[in-house]
Formats: C-alpha cells, sequence, structure tokens
C-alpha cells in the first residue's frame, strides 16, 4: 500500500506543476482534466503526508524515551502513547481513501417513488418522500426535474420519476433505494389509530449511450393521445409515448410533454437507467455468488427504514441507526443519515477488502 500512496504523492506534485503551466491554463480541457485528477487525490495525499510527519514525531518521542532524564522519559512515553492512537487513526482512514471508487458515484440519478401498501396513506407518504428529497437536493444546489407523476385524487402520489443532476448525486442517494415505512395517525382517521404503510425508492444512476447500447430492432414504441385524471383526454395528437425493450420486457410510458419528441427522449432516459441498473445487478449477483456474501444488499424488497411519528423517531434497519430528527429529515436535512450509511459501507468494503487479502 506505501509504496501506492508514494506513487500518487509523486503524481501529485506533477499535477501542481501541470496546472501551473501557462501552456496548460491556455487549454481550458487540459487544465479541467489536471485539476479533476488533482482533486480526486488531493484527500488521499494530504492524510498520506500527515502520516509521514506523524512517523517522524513518533520517531523523535522515541530516541527521548531512551534517554537518561526520568522525567523525560515519562514525558516522551505519553507522548508516545498519544502518537500512537493518532497513526492508528489516521492509518484507517487512509486505507478508506484508498478503497476501489464506485464508477457510479459521479452521475446523476433517476429517482423513482411509488406507493407501496397502505392505500391513499402510502401515496401521501411517496408525496413526502419526494418533498424529502427534492429539499435535500435543493440545499445541496442540484438541479430537479420531474419527468413524469402519477396523482392520486387525494393529492397523494403513486408514483414520480424525476432527474437529479449535479455533483455526486449517485454517491449520496445510492444508499436510499428500498422500501420506507412509516407508522402515523392518518389525517384522515378519525379513532386515532397508527396505521404502517410503505413506499419504494429506487435510486438509479443516469446511463448514458456509451454505458448501455440500445438497438432500434430491440423497442417497440407506441404513441397514444395523453390524459389526465379520471381518463379526461388532455392532448388530442398523439403525443404520449411508451416505449418497450423486447428483450427484458421492460416498460416505459412517458406523457407529460406536450411534444412526442420530447416525450420519447424522456421515456428513452428512463429506460437506460433501468437496463444499467438490470446490469449492475447481474453482475453483483455473480461477485456475490462467487465471495458467497454481499457488502450493503439495499434490495427493493427489503424494509430498510422507519419514519415512526409518534416517537419522532427514523431507524435505519440495516445498520441500526437511530435519529430523533424526523421533522427535520423529512424537511430535508438528511446529512447525517447519509454520513453515518456511507461510512458503515465503507467500513464494510474495506473489512471485505482485507478477508480477500489475507486469504
Amino acid at each position: 500500500m506505501f509504496d501506492k500512496l508514494q506513487t500518487i504523492d509523486a503524481r501529485y506534485d506533477e499535477l501542481m506543476a501541470l496546472i501551473s503551466d501557462a501552456a496548460v491554463q491556455a487549454d481550458p480541457n487540459q487544465y479541467r482534466t489536471h485539476s479533476k485528477a488533482l482533486s480526486n487525490i488531493r484527500p488521499v495525499v494530504e492524510q498520506f503526508r500527515d502520516y509521514k510527519a506523524l512517523l517522524e514525531e513518533i520517531s523523535q518521542a522515541e530516541e527521548l524515551a531512551e534517554g537518561n532524564d526520568a522525567d523525560m522519559r515519562e514525558l516522551a512515553e505519553n507522548e508516545l502513547a498519544t502518537l500512537t492512537t493518532r497513526r492508528e487513526k489516521l492509518l484507517a482512514e487512509i486505507k478508506v481513501l484508498m478503497l476501489p471508487k464506485d464508477p457510479n458515484d459521479e452521475k446523476n440519478v433517476v429517482l423513482e417513488i411509488r406507493a407501496g401498501t397502505g392505500g391513499d396513506e402510502a401515496g401521501l407518504f411517496a408525496g413526502d418522500l419526494f418533498r424529502m428529497y427534492t429539499r435535500f437536493a435543493e440545499h445541496q444546489g442540484w438541479k430537479i426535474e420531474v419527468m413524469s407523476t402519477s396523482e392520486s385524487g387525494v393529492g397523494a402520489i403513486k408514483e414520480v420519476i424525476a432527474l437529479l443532476t449535479g455533483r455526486r448525486v449517485y454517491s449520496q442517494l445510492k444508499y436510499e433505494s428500498g422500501v420506507h415505512r412509516v407508522q402515523r395517525v392518518p389525517a384522515t382517521e378519525a379513532s386515532g389509530r397508527i396505521h404502517t404503510s410503505t413506499a419504494t425508492v429506487a435510486v438509479l444512476p443516469e446511463a448514458e449511450e456509451v454505458d448501455i447500447a440500445i438497438e432500434d430492432k430491440d423497442l417497440r414504441v407506441d404513441t397514444f393521445c395523453s390524459s389526465g385524471p379520471g381518463g379526461q383526454s388532455v392532448n388530442t395528437t398523439y403525443s404520449a409515448v411508451r416505449i418497450t425493450h423486447l428483450p427484458t420486457g421492460l416498460v416505459v410510458s412517458q406523457q407529460d410533454e406536450k411534444s412526442q419528441i420530447k416525450n420519447k427522449a424522456k421515456a428513452m432516459k428512463v429506460l437506460r437507467a433501468r437496463l444499467y441498473e438490470l446490469e449492475m445487478q447481474r453482475q453483483h449477483d455473480e461477485i456475490a455468488q462467487d465471495r458467497k456474501s454481499q457488502v450493503g444488499t439495499g434490495e427493493r424488497s427489503e424494509k430498510i427504514r422507519t419514519y415512526n411519528f409518534p416517537q419522532n423517531r427514523v431507524t435505519d434497519h440495516r445498520i441500526g441507526f437511530t435519529s430523533h430528527r424526523l421533522t427535520e429529515m423529512l424537511n430535508g436535512d438528511l446529512t447525517e443519515m447519509s454520513e453515518t450509511l456511507t461510512s458503515h459501507f465503507r467500513a464494510e468494503t474495506l473489512k471485505d477488502t482485507e478477508v480477500v487479502q489475507s486469504a
């Protein structure tokens, strides 16, 4: 590992020299490429340099601990204990930074939320979740584009699909996929009984054409008149689009736009993301079979989180994390949850990597 760290450290100095070069600064593409590479390795280089400086301090303290002055030896030994603890912590942080990066972390996200069991209350909860993610996205400075919505008559959401674009969207939302459960007294409940309802969340990395190749012969494209609630026609032209991917049977419909071309483009974006997820899942299953274990499964069928309103409590069942900040979370403050999940699954990946290396 340390040989690799030395190589990264040297590369950092090379990149610093490159972005200071006038010729590189005059070329926006070169400058952007080198700046991004520098940004990617800066955290690990900074930690590694702190680690090397710490080793120097430990060496000096060890020399003092071997001296003849009893008082100085005692001070040095106390200092050594503190420095050793810092060294182990810093080394653990470096190991985490050296883990292989998820190639999807920089991608935008297609977010899909659907009402589950619980009738109208499930639809209202789906709406709450969408508002939560929308506010979180706004806090992060991301752009939100609603691609399609399906609402019920009580202001609830049957399904909503949105595209979230910005910096490292997938890295911060990838652990949100799964079944979310709510426990609360619905507004329509006269007796005050607590109901349990669910909604499903899917976080799909936006796939580019280079990620997933879709051939025209594998598609069936149907057009129809778009309709509003209750089937009322809102468009007399065939602007709505339904695309069926014949090899997989996946079907995507889009009717929010008045233009058939725009509806088809949106539908293709969703289809591409779903096909990309299918391919990722296939690769994931193959790896899981080989290793006979999974790190952070996040399967859709799992109940990953419960929102308990009477207790003002949110519990993530995958890691046993509980927060009593339900209101703040539903208002878009997901930072604590996101960071806790990321730290947990990074630690699990690190343990898994160490097991493989020692085998």
